[in-house]
């Protein structure tokens, strides 16, 4: 049976499976495509960096993420590619 609640701290996890308002540290961007990994560090996604999901549509797609003090939305499928620590 799978479980929906919040994560547990310490827990590694893709980005998309937070849940809103849970705080995580970005460990690693899986992605082979030069041009997207370009565009998450373009955007401040980088290793070591704190976000916290502020919103999620209501059919799940797309999700808002507060980092260094702004907000960005992104496709549930781009952060399928990142890989987070959960902090809290």
């Amino acid at each position: 049976m799978k479980w929906f609640g919040k994560k547990n701290v310490g827990e590694k996890i893709v980005l998309s499976q937070l849940k809103k308002g849970q705080r995580a540290k970005v460990v690693q961007l899986n992605t082979e495509d030069r041009a997207l990994r370009r565009r998450l560090l373009d955007m401040g996604i980088t290793v070591g960096v704190q976000v916290i999901i502020k919103k999620i549509a209501p059919l799940g797609d797309p999700i808002d993420i507060a980092l260094r003090g702004y907000e960005l939305c992104l496709r549930k499928a781009d952060m399928d590619l990142i890989d987070v620590e959960v902090m809290s």
